[in-house]
């Protein structure tokens, strides 16, 4: 099953999940699944808007994404968290690791 779809926007590769859940039952093919996208593109931004719960194991992918990221020179950034992930980020001080966005647009704006 195909958790992520992915498009890009200018020189930006965007991701975003078909799923509403990002735990132990997917992590790791979550990252398989989004590797090659971070292999080929510089900016990656994953659209969060769909996912209303994320475990320690998808807290895990989501980091080690970011880190990949960060070693290859590229960003990762997330946005249109939901209230329940948000809260999540905020309890284990992600807010601080991830640069966190509301909307697409607001992550074109700063880029540009």
């Amino acid at each position: 099953m195909n958790l992520i779809n992915q498009h890009e926007q200018d020189d930006l590769t965007i991701i975003s999940f078909n799923v509403s859940n990002l735990d132990a039952s997917n992590a790791d093919a979550f990252r398989k699944q989004v590797r090659p996208a971070l292999e080929k593109s510089k900016k990656v931004a994953l659209d969060m808007s769909v996912l209303q719960f994320v475990d320690s194991s998808g807290l895990g992918a989501l980091l080690s994404c970011l880190r990949f990221c960060n070693e290859q020179g590229g960003s990762f950034v997330l946005f249109g968290l939901q209230r329940p992930v948000t809260a999540l980020f905020e309890l284990m001080r992600m807010h601080r690791v991830f640069n966190l966005f509301d909307s697409i647009d607001e992550i074109v704006g700063a880029t540009s």
